[in-house]
């Protein structure tokens, strides 16, 4: 079990929650540091299968134990796990966080279906733990700013939403075209940004059908294959409609081609990358053939999950009933495959 964080009247714990960290490559690495400078955390146990990333992450964490997989960083008496494994062990390793009574913060997607998605939920509803998935593009000044344009009104009735994230290359990794560990292809990867994105800023409305199209090398996908084309069409209960696209390795003529856009009947506003860039964004507001910006960089956005993820388990937060949206996501996941 976990050390217990407590408490007092004024709502802060009592020291430092005592984090470990699964996976340590570039990703896990990154949202460690992320979680680092926020002073919120102590780093007390890191583990990776390769013995580079897990030292490397160790320089990071001076004073970080290198042990050897997650038994081993559960027994480190933890109050959070974060996770950044290949996507068919997140479900796994989750729930035996959990059920030990450490939060957990995890790289998306939670799970190769929703079954897995919702059974992680539901252990961490049992724990009463703090569980987040990082969503990262949440947190971009951009998105951060569309969404309020809608919630607020601001482009009237929004009937329509477009959302792309084409990548001119494919993963290194050779797990991410293993359907049994992936789960998907390019719509597990990046796809799955683009569902969450759709469905946060439109406020989590029902999905009564979905389209789609999977390809692989331009053809129809063969057993054994992971899709790097996708679009598919989501008509919502609401009436609106939202259409997704996205590829790996596509002939972009950039590094990246990603964007998110919400059209409404008095105005729009859309979140795009600035020169091809995975790390840079502009969003501005539509009316008409006017445009007002909304949000340009810099913006420090990668890490900000991992950061709040971090403060909110500093702050004795637990389950959040939030939670069930990220089945809701793979509820979407699982009908863009078609299963």
């Amino acid at each position: 079990m976990s050390a217990t964080l407590t408490a007092p009247a004024g709502g802060a714990v009592t020291r430092r929650p005592r984090i470990g960290f699964l996976g340590t490559g570039w990703i896990g690495r990154h949202r460690m540091q992320a979680m680092l400078a926020t002073g919120a955390i102590e780093p007390a146990a890191v583990a990776d299968p390769a013995p580079e990333a897990a030292a490397a992450a160790s320089a990071l964490a001076p004073g970080a134990e290198v042990v050897g997989g997650l038994s081993e960083l559960l027994a480190r008496d933890l109050d959070g796990l974060v996770i950044a494994t290949p996507s068919g062990l997140h479900a796994e390793q989750s729930i035996a966080a959990l059920e030990q009574g450490v939060a957990v913060f995890c790289q998306k997607p939670l799970g190769r279906r929703a079954t897995e998605a919702a059974a992680v939920v539901e252990a961490a509803r049992a724990a009463d733990r703090l569980l987040a998935v990082d969503l990262s593009y949440r947190f971009t000044a951009g998105m951060q700013q569309i969404r309020e344009q809608v919630r607020g009104g601001a482009l009237g009735r929004v009937f329509a939403a477009d959302l792309v994230f084409h990548n001119a290359y494919g993963p290194d990794k050779a797990w991410f075209y293993e359907p049994a560990l992936a789960g998907g292809g390019c719509v597990m990867d990046l796809g799955v940004h683009l569902v969450d994105l759709a469905l946060w800023v439109l406020d989590f409305p029902a999905v009564e059908r979905v389209e789609s199209t999977l390809l692989a090398a331009g053809a129809a996908l063969a057993a054994g294959q992971v899709e790097d084309y996708a679009v598919a069409t989501l008509h919502l209960a609401t009436g609106q409609v939202v259409r997704l696209a996205c590829s790996w390795r596509l002939q972009a003529g950039c590094d990246a081609d990603i964007s998110a856009a919400f059209w409404g009947d008095a105005g729009g506003a859309a979140l795009r990358n600035i020169g091809g860039s995975f790390y840079d964004f502009e969003a501005d507001a539509f009316a008409g053939v006017q445009r007002r910006p909304l949000s340009r960089p810099p913006d420090d956005w990668g890490g900000r999950a991992a950061a709040r993820w971090a403060k909110d388990l500093a702050s004795g937060r637990r389950f959040d009933p939030r939670c069930a949206e990220l089945i809701q996501v793979s509820e979407v996941l699982d009908r863009i495959y078609g299963r």
